[in-house]
């Protein structure tokens, strides 16, 4: 019975967080708050780690107790009783003992909670403090920022230099003994001292105007002596006509040239001034004239009238009654254009003459809404030349002058407030009009006296002689030469296309008598075909290869072996050389990048390009290049060792004279001609 009545009986509730309850405590109440508090107490006498291994010591305690009770009940002997309620008796003690330790151990979490609380309420404290001690920081900073960056209105000021202050001001604004020592007091005499001098300078400025009235007063009554002279000069000139004419003298003619100038914009006046000075003193061939409508040029300076009083009441009462149709979006923004891209009346020509009769026609024009000038190309020949396909882009107006200096393609215009404009009326960029218009070069600014510096930019670009008298002689050579150089590419790609690689005389020395490879094939290919080629790759990552630049492809051959030359033509031939890249079909296909042969005879032609420029000023650079690119194959395939297993002669059998057929690792072949001896050795 005692111990069914101890498993009914229910464990008591221990309750701290509620008030009293109703009616009289007893004792055993008070006696289990004694024990409760005592607990409290004891948690922080005991170890936490005793108690764990007191734990786990009962555990196994009450297993062992379980097992024995188990096995006593398995056995079913009545005398077994007593000693299973000893052992049901002990496990209850050991119930209680971990009743107790679960208590200690939940008295432990509550303590541990409410220090974590209380420390993470310090932390909240302190940070809250750091973050306003943060935005106090900040806020001192902002204004010692403020302060820092303050400027005064005297800064704006410029002031003499310290040493011409002391120099040229009078000791009583100067103060030295004060202003020495105290930069403030230093400030404010340099600033009554710029006052003083600037009283001083107006009542200068006011006698020089005096000064001014009266020269101008002068000149009104020169102006009346010199206009009533013209009428008696007219008469003049018209009576020495024939006196011009007989004399190969035409004052006349450059007489009315000079009047129509007059008409000219700024920039087409400084080129038309420079260009015939130069003509006259330095170059007799070069011929400036002015070519367009000098009544539109006039009407151009004419203030807009108001009104019109000769309208008809008729055209009043149609305007009146007929309604008329607005123009749309689109073609309101084509005649905006039309307006920007307008070009001046009058134009300038300059006919550059060579030695063999050839001409360059250059037709400048300006564009007065963008402030640039742009030129249009034309060459004429003294001899009809022959027609080669490969040679289309050589004379051809759009590429005969890019890159007269380097960098300068003429598509983009030179003056940076141009794209502004071109935003408001919806135009990309100017070279979709050169075509129309003309190419903007830069060099053709200069020529006009027009600067547009892009580091500094300024509001309004005039045009200035200085600067076009600089450039004049120089961009004159330049375009001769382009010309020149032009006119015998043309007829050196008349004679490619024929497999003919013409040599000069002068250069005669440079080549064997016999060279057995032969050109069979010159033609021109654009830049999309010459970047699609593998063998190019270097050449286009060097950025040696761009799109204003000429392309063509080379075939030479030697029996079954084809050489493949692609050629990029700088525009500055032959100042600039032309650059060949090499693939060679023969057993296989080889390249600089497979074939260290090949990439010592692209190094032929394009590093020791100056042993081929021949007599000045190198026009046969390219027909040498290939000549030589003839002769290197000729030592590549002769030099070749003979495949055993080949039966039959040799392919190509040795017919040049070598004093090593290779050298070096990298089994280099002798490529380079030895005159007069008629060997070939290694570089």
């Amino acid at each position: 019975m005692s111990s069914d009545s101890s498993k009914k009986r229910k464990p008591k509730v221990i309750r701290t967080d509620g008030g009293p309850q109703e009616g009289k405590r007893s004792k055993a109440d008070a006696d289990q708050d004694i024990r409760y508090y005592s607990e409290e107490c004891e948690v922080d006498l005991r170890d936490p780690i005793k108690d764990y291994e007191l734990y786990r010591e009962t555990c196994q305690e009450l297993q062992r107790l379980m097992a024995e009770i188990q096995e006593l009940k398995s056995r079913g002997i009545k005398d077994n009783a007593s000693e299973i309620d000893e052992r049901r008796i002990q496990s209850c003690v050991h119930f209680m003992t971990l009743k107790k330790l679960n208590r200690l151990a939940h008295i432990r979490l509550k303590k541990g909670r409410d220090q974590t609380h209380e420390a993470k309420q310090k932390v909240d404290a302190y940070h809250l403090q750091l973050q306003n001690l943060l935005y106090e920081v900040m806020h001192l900073q902002k204004e010692i920022t403020k302060c820092l960056e303050f400027k005064s209105k005297h800064e704006e000021i410029e002031l003499v230099s310290l040493e011409e202050f002391y120099k040229e001001a009078p000791p009583e604004i100067s103060r030295p003994a004060i202003t020495l020592s105290e930069p403030h007091q230093q400030t404010l005499a340099r600033l009554d001292w710029e006052l003083e001098q600037r009283k001083r300078l107006a009542e200068k400025y006011k006698e020089c105007l005096t000064s001014k009235e009266k020269i101008l007063k002068e000149i009104e009554v020169k102006k009346e002596y010199l206009s009533s002279l013209q009428p008696r000069l007219n008469s003049i000139m018209q009576a020495s006509l024939p006196v011009q004419e007989y004399l190969f003298m035409p004052f006349d003619q450059a007489h009315k040239q000079y009047e129509t100038a007059r008409h000219l914009p700024p920039p087409l006046y400084v080129l038309f001034v420079q260009a015939s000075a130069y003509g006259q003193a330095c170059d007799k061939k070069l011929v400036v004239a002015i070519e367009g409508s000098v009544e539109e040029a006039k009407a151009l300076y004419k203030p807009p009238e108001d009104s019109q009083d000769d309208e008809s009441d008729s055209d009043a009462e149609e305007e009146q009654t007929t309604k008329r149709r607005r123009p749309t979006l689109g073609v309101q923004l084509d005649d905006k254009r039309k307006e920007m891209l307008k070009r001046h009346p009058l134009s300038v020509t300059v006919d550059l003459k060579c030695k063999d009769e050839n001409v360059l026609h250059l037709t400048f024009y300006y564009l007065m809404n963008l402030n640039v000038m742009t030129v249009k190309a034309k060459v004429t020949t003294a001899v009809e030349m022959t027609t080669a396909i490969s040679a289309g882009d050589l004379l051809s107006p759009d590429s005969l002058l890019n890159c007269l200096y380097p960098g300068d393609h003429g598509r983009k215009t030179p003056n940076p407030a141009n794209q502004f404009q071109f935003d408001k009326v919806g135009i990309l960029t100017l070279s979709d009009y050169v075509t129309e218009l003309g190419h903007p070069y830069v060099w053709v600014q200069k020529l006009g006296g027009l600067h547009f510096p892009k580091d500094q930019p300024q509001h309004t670009v005039t045009a200035d002689n200085s600067l076009s008298a600089s450039h004049m002689e120089l961009t004159v050579k330049l375009l001769r030469t382009r010309l020149q150089s032009r006119l015998a590419l043309h007829k050196q790609f008349a004679s490619l296309e024929h497999g003919v690689v013409p040599v000069s005389s002068e250069c005669q020395h440079l080549f064997p008598t016999k060279i057995v490879s032969r050109l069979v094939k010159w033609t021109a290919i654009p830049y999309e075909d010459y970047a699609e080629l593998p063998y190019t790759k270097d050449v286009i990552e060097a950025s040696l290869a761009e799109d204003t630049h000429l392309y063509y492809m080379a075939l030479i051959e030697r029996g079954t072996a084809k050489l493949q030359a692609a050629v990029v033509l700088n525009p500055g031939y032959s100042t600039l050389p032309p650059i060949f890249s090499l693939c060679l079909n023969w057993k296989g296909e080889r390249t600089s990048s497979n074939d260290d042969n090949i990439r010592a005879m692209e190094s032929e032609v394009n590093v020791n390009y100056k042993e081929l420029w021949g007599p000045k000023p190198g026009y046969q650079l390219l027909t040498n290049q290939l000549q030589r690119l003839c002769m290197v194959l000729d030592v590549y395939l002769e030099t070749e060792p003979h495949d055993t297993s080949v039966e039959g002669p040799k392919e190509f059998p040795q017919e040049k004279m070598c004093l090593r057929l290779v050298r070096g690792p990298m089994r280099l072949k002798p490529f380079k001609f030895n005159y007069p001896q008629g060997f070939f050795s290694h570089r």
